[in-house]
């Protein structure tokens, strides 16, 4: 049993036996590069999630950014994005060459929302990418009439989100391509790497040939007009994919133990917001577990609880660094001010450590200690 003295990591990846011998199975192959390893990782991916096609990817970010290349976007389109989450694989946008255009979130789930996207949509609007915040499904269905009544690709990041469902249906369900990253925290972690997936087969086509030069193409004269990528996944990545995919739903059950431990202990934590579950929405997996701190705390004094919980023993990272209060938005005319919930949300929310290595115990020793270093640095007021 774990003592209080013991480190309490933020994330700890969910590793078996199975994935060991995957691993070194692969390791005494002749392949080490893309081949039929992850080839079987990405069929039972997509198996798995119920959609036709399925591309190994080497992060969630290089996923969008493959995608709004596979959907011609580039310089002189504009992509409505949220600037709040914890991959923040918006920075595609800026990576192909687009300009991205940030709406405000709902207040609840932390989302996107439809129709403050609705307002940013011009004429150079090509695209809404839209996130799964912290494993909480976006509101899908006017995300899509959205999409659809302006004619725009709806492309869904998943990549903090796994297992979760809304109206009946897995999220990466939704977009006309999903992205997912494998690098931590995530439920599947394989260190690195990620997938694309999509029911559109001219769309896997054009994905498949971005991502990486084959062997057949290293005779065609013809593969300057579209420049791929060097952008796959290793067989040793995907050997821990295939072994961790497997297992999926027996880890996303043991997460849901130490979560339904938090709920418990935060019932006693006077001001937090509790669990949200937008409409729609069946089931969520968080990623971590986020508490949303009071209206006196700012962004510095959640600083301090970060700094104070680690002379605890336990990690915790501030959720959101709000893409528009960047540098480099910043330079395109973004500032603070401009998406009021984003801000409101992005200074307070804390993450605490949710994974499989998380003892009961541990969760209460988190909240009593979150509980004293907030009354010490914030008095500990109600906050909504």
């Amino acid at each position: 049993m774990a003592t209080e003295g013991d480190w309490i990591p933020l994330s700890d990846p969910d590793l078996s036996q199975r994935e060991l011998e995957l691993v070194v199975a692969t390791l005494q192959s002749p392949q080490l590069s893309n081949g039929p390893i992850v080839e079987a990782f990405e069929s039972t991916f997509a198996d798995w999630l119920g959609r036709k096609y399925a591309i190994a990817v080497a992060s969630g970010t290089i996923g969008v950014w493959l995608a709004l290349r596979a959907m011609d976007i580039g310089p002189g389109d504009e992509v409505i994005a949220p600037a709040y989450g914890w991959h923040q694989v918006a920075h595609a946008v800026s990576l192909c060459g687009a300009t991205p255009v940030f709406a405000d979130i709902d207040y609840w789930s932390g989302c996107i929302s439809a129709d403050k996207a609705a307002l940013k949509i011009g004429p150079r609007t090509k695209a809404i990418l839209a996130g799964n915040a912290n494993g909480h499904p976006a509101a899908w269905a006017p995300l899509r009439e959205l999409a659809t009544k302006h004619g725009l690709r709806l492309i869904e990041d998943s990549t903090e989100a796994l297992g979760s469902r809304y109206m009946g249906k897995m999220v990466g369900s939704f977009g006309d391509v999903a992205v997912f990253d494998f690098s931590q925290p995530s439920a599947l972690c394989t260190g690195a790497g990620g997938m694309i997936v999509t029911d559109d087969p001219a769309l896997a086509t054009e994905l498949m040939y971005l991502r990486e030069r084959s062997y057949k193409d290293r005779a065609s004269v013809s593969v300057g007009s579209r420049v791929p990528m060097q952008a796959s996944i290793s067989e040793v990545t995907a050997a821990l994919g295939a072994a961790q995919i497997e297992r999926i739903d027996e880890i996303l059950a043991r997460r849901k133990h130490v979560e339904a431990w938090y709920h418990t202990e935060m019932q006693s934590f006077e001001g937090i917001k509790p669990p949200y579950l937008g409409p729609d929405v069946d089931e969520v997996h968080w990623m971590l577990y986020v508490v949303h701190l009071g209206k006196r705390f700012t962004a510095s004094a959640r600083a301090q609880i970060v700094e104070d919980m680690e002379t605890q023993a336990v990690e915790c990272a501030a959720y959101c660094q709000p893409l528009h209060q960047q540098y480099h938005y910043q330079q395109l005319g973004w500032k603070r001010g401009q998406l009021p919930d984003t801000e409101r949300i992005g200074d307070r929310a804390l993450c605490l450590p949710l994974h499989c290595h998380v003892e009961e115990d541990q969760v209460r020793f988190i909240v009593k200690t979150l509980k004293e270093t907030s009354i010490n640095i914030g008095a500990g007021v109600a906050i909504y």
